[in-house]
């Protein structure tokens, strides 16, 4: 019997490096390009699974605060490696306006990407990146498992984003 070979996770790109671009299917299976958002800032949400509690309760927080997102002109991007007929129920339950992108197939690839994927589970790490309109990372947290995010951060990060 031989174990299977991965390779190696990449890193969590460096505050200031430029963001990986991908596409992914939404939660409608509509193409969505991270590049295709130039011009606007974008807070890119990993979680690990929809319809899970700590998930669910920072989704919620940023559904009920969106307008504090709108107001830096920064569009929310969650992505799980989920399905997207689940992540369509999902939001449709929890009542989400923003996008909810299927981490699918290849199975956590931009996961992968930005060193937030865990094969030993198969999920994408709780973490957050908040890229500028020029595709660079301004922020970025990546929390322990079972650990929610502090929602303060975000708006200390949006705000840093204003006054640049």
């Amino acid at each position: 019997m031989t174990a299977a070979v991965q390779a190696a996770p990449a890193a969590v790109p460096a505050l200031g490096a430029e963001a990986p671009d991908f596409e992914l299917a939404n939660q409608f299976g509509e193409p969505v390009t991270l590049s295709s958002f130039r011009g606007q800032n974008v807070a890119l949400v990993f979680y690990p699974f929809a319809f899970s509690g700590i998930c669910t309760g920072e989704l919620c927080e940023i559904r009920d605060n969106l307008g504090m997102f709108e107001d830096s002109n920064t569009v929310v991007l969650g992505v799980s490696v989920d399905s997207k007929f689940s992540l369509r129920a999902y939001a449709e339950q929890e009542g989400y306006k923003f996008d909810l992108l299927a981490d699918f197939w290849p199975h956590g690839a931009v996961a992968s990407a930005y060193g937030v994927f865990d094969a030993g589970s198969g999920m994408a790490k709780r973490a957050t990146f908040i890229i500028d309109g020029d595709g660079r990372i301004r922020y970025s947290v990546v929390n322990p498992r079972g650990q929610a995010r502090d929602f303060r951060e975000y708006r200390s990060a949006l705000a840093d984003l204003k006054r640049d």
